[in-house]
């Protein structure tokens, strides 16, 4: 009936477990949302499972990994006694299966309040919940419910948001259709891979009290797919055993769907680089299989969802205790393609003459959909931001052909670095090339976190290796990896492109801008429409001006970053030039806080406002003022002169 029983064999009692719930069908708030909880395909948790048996009881808990200790160590049950499993819930045994095997009612879990698994967080009425199906196969077990409830009140227990107090909006009820894969956790634990903040690799933490290191140690191993080799070869690749599959969510614009499938595949030529041959392949869901779901944690699939929201993301689940990814999840929210279209024209319609009318042809919209798929791919394949990546090319060589088709304009698709808004219409950039791609350091990070190392047996044994790998970026300056940094500082300016010289490539950013402002008019006037598409692509390029302008703020106060291990002499943080930063000043006075009459357009402006364009063009100037006089930016200055005081005495 309405009842779902498990039966738990003896063998999986005490086992490692991993719940993951994603929602089938949510409720995005017509169509805005962009926040988990309001699509398909969102995660709403994951938690760690363990089921013991205690009498007539099935006992559920949740265990946690963040300490251990090795298990021939004395201190290992001190770390079993201070890291006691939470219960998440309590059955008891309805009846017995084959070798002793307990059956317990389980319906609970998934209709009512259990704060650690529940889908809606608040309150649950049980009697407008219930389960809608149950799918077995041989690693896991997935449930789909329907969960009615009503969020918390907005700051009361369990989040929620749904206003509620004094004067609040009323909380309405809310219900969902989640699903939840119990997945068993790989009886034998992938190795892990050390991290190491030379390799920008989302890493799992772990605190290991049995370290020979005098404390207690953290330990941080990449965030990674278990890609093992197979008996085939082909040439001097290996075919892996199982690759990494993305599935094409059936719901994505037909048109679309061959662009998502190109930006999957173009992580290919980096697994090459790790030794692979396809270790990542696109598909299509099998079209009469009615047990396959794009929620089941077995399947990556890159959804298309209805929101506004012009972002894209692409998290993942991955094995607590090793790090090993279990399941990616790109999300491409549908106005990705308003951001990409006013970042390409903004950016990149002094070159391509596709991009001075709106719409954009879908060929180019695609291509740039193809990029938006394959950074998010990175992130779930286990790479972050590389926002240093487009400091570490020559400045002029963003405007050479060759360099740029063989190189990109920025060594990583992970480093946001648009599109080559330094270039000029004489340089003749191929047009295909004006676009980032997976290029030089994504195919040496994936070759550091992907291929196998023979004969290392644990991951200390892997260190050595690994440090061989990581010296290469004492050579090859690209293959060096920053995140980010306070303020902007030490080249890990985001958006930028040619900022190995901010101030020439700002300088040539503007002469771009001075173009791209000309063309407003006509791209974005449509005979039957409104004007609104020319108050977005004017402010949008007012905007592209500012951040331009940043990247030359982010030199006063800044300098370079490469970091290093113990063994590898010289600084890690290099403080600017005082002349350089003098020569950013002197451009900053001449071309920003002098106003730029260029972006002054009433012809545009009037468009659609009675007045404005001198607030607009000082908020612009504005925020280069407050990137300059940043706090920290200031402090970072006294540091340097007293340095410098220092050392000539």
């Amino acid at each position: 009936g309405d009842r779902l029983f498990f039966e738990i064999p003896r063998r999986e009692l005490g086992k490692d477990q991993l719940a993951v719930g994603r929602y089938v069908r949510a409720a995005a708030p017509t169509g805005a949302g962009g926040g988990f909880g309001s699509y398909g395909g969102d995660r709403f948790v994951t938690r760690t499972l363990r089921w013991e048996r205690n009498g007539n009881r099935v006992i559920l808990r949740s265990p946690s990994y963040s300490i251990v200790a090795d298990t021939n160590s004395p201190v290992h049950r001190a770390v079993v006694n201070s890291t006691y499993p939470p219960i998440v819930s309590m059955f008891n045994v309805e009846s017995f299966g084959p070798d002793s095997a307990p059956v317990i009612d389980v319906t609970r879990l998934f209709t009512t309040a259990i704060p650690e698994l529940q889908a809606i967080q608040g309150t649950i009425d049980a009697q407008r919940s219930y389960i809608e199906r149950v799918l077995a196969f041989p690693d896991n077990i997935g449930v789909e419910a329907t969960q009615t409830g009503v969020p918390a009140p907005a700051g009361g227990q369990g989040g929620g948001g749904g206003g509620g107090g004094q004067g609040g909006a009323p909380r309405i009820a809310q219900s969902v259709l989640a699903h939840w894969s119990i997945v068993r956790l790989p009886e034998q634990p992938m190795m892990p891979r050390l991290a190491d903040e030379r390799f920008g690799f989302f890493t799992n933490r772990r605190i290991d009290y049995s370290r020979p290191e005098h404390r207690a140690q953290e330990r941080e191993y990449m965030v990674r797919y278990r890609l093992e080799c197979s008996d085939r070869r082909e040439g001097n690749l290996c075919v892996p055993r199982k690759p990494i599959t993305y599935y094409v969510d059936p719901d994505t614009p037909e048109w679309l769907k061959p662009f998502v499938r190109a930006g999957i595949e173009e992580w290919q030529s980096a697994f090459e680089a790790a030794g692979f041959k396809d270790g990542i392949v696109a598909a299509d869901p099998p079209a009469n299989d009615a047990d396959w779901s794009p929620e089941d944690v077995r399947h990556t699939v890159v959804r298309w969802l209805p929101s506004t929201v012009e972002n894209a993301q692409g998290p993942n689940v991955h094995d607590p205790r090793t790090g090993e990814i279990l399941n990616g999840s790109v999300r491409m929210f549908h106005n990705i393609m308003n951001l990409q279209r006013s970042w390409y024209f903004t950016q990149a319609s002094h070159l391509d003459a596709r991009a001075r009318k709106l719409p954009f042809p879908d060929s180019l919209m695609g291509r740039l959909v193809q990029f938006v798929v394959a950074h998010e791919v990175g992130h779930t394949i286990g790479l972050q931001h590389d926002q240093i990546g487009s400091s570490t090319y020559p400045a002029d060589s963003v405007r050479d052909r060759s360099w740029v088709a063989r190189m990109g304009h920025s060594p990583s698709i992970m480093d946001y670095s648009r599109f080559n808004y330094v270039a000029q219409p004489e340089d003749n950039i191929a047009l295909g090339d004006l676009i980032p791609r997976v290029g030089p350091y994504d195919k040496y990070a994936i070759m550091v976190g992907y291929k196998p190392i023979p004969g290392a047996q644990t991951p200390d044994a892997e260190r050595p290796t690994l440090e061989q790998w990581a010296r290469m970026q004492d050579t090859i300056p690209w293959y060096r990896f920053s995140a980010s940094n306070p303020f902007g500082a030490y080249g890990t300016q985001s958006e930028a492109v040619g900022d190995a010289d901010p101030v020439r490539s700002t300088e040539l950013g503007f002469r771009n801008i001075r173009r791209v402002i000309g063309y407003v008019g006509d791209a974005a006037t449509q005979p039957m429409g409104d004007n609104s598409d020319v108050q977005e692509l004017y402010n949008r390029t007012v905007g592209q001006w500012s951040t331009e302008g940043n990247h030359v703020a982010t030199m006063v106060g800044g300098g370079s970053v490469q970091y290093k291990s113990g063994g590898q002499p010289g600084p890690v943080f290099v403080p600017m030039p005082r002349a350089r930063q003098a020569e950013a000043v002197r451009f900053l006075n001449q071309n920003v806080f002098t106003t730029p009459t260029y972006l002054i357009r009433p012809e545009l402006a009037s468009r659609f406002e009675a007045g404005g364009m001198v607030t607009r063009n000082s908020n612009a100037q504005t925020r280069v003022l407050n990137t300059l006089f940043a706090d920290q930016r200031l402090n970072s200055l006294l540091e340097q002169e007293g340095l410098a005081r220092d050392r000539s005495q």
